[in-house]
């Protein structure tokens, strides 16, 4: 079974060009260093929770967009060694290509597959 990485992240509106042309330039290393499939989900329909929620989750401010990503790797092991490698790619450094959101509000976490149809 496959292995995902997921993602919740709140973008400024203003920023979603440079968000989308961020995550093309991820995806690209991602993808180079073993990843199966890397999606990104810009807001739709992500209504505010009374209890949790996406933007309760991120703590969205006026004027962001809830983004939700995930990027599926054949394996643990994969997912490991290839975001390792992906990681110490300088296209991926705070300097060469600046994430255009604040990732201190960004949720993430590494998923086992048990089912997939």
């Amino acid at each position: 079974m496959t292995y995902v990485d997921g993602f919740v992240a709140a973008v400024p509106i203003e920023n979603r060009e440079k968000y989308i042309e961020h995550a093309r330039i991820a995806a690209e290393i991602f993808k180079k260093h073993g990843a199966l499939q890397v999606v990104e989900c810009w807001e739709d329909q992500v209504p505010d929770g009374k209890l949790t929620s996406f933007p309760m989750a991120v703590k969205r401010k006026e004027g962001e967009a809830i983004v939700f990503a995930w990027i599926t790797w054949p394996s643990r092991e994969a997912e490991q060694a290839g975001m390792k490698a992906a990681m110490e790619d300088p296209r991926l450094q705070p300097g060469t290509n600046p994430m255009p959101f604040d990732g201190q509000r960004m949720i993430y976490g590494g998923f086992t597959t048990v089912l997939e149809v």
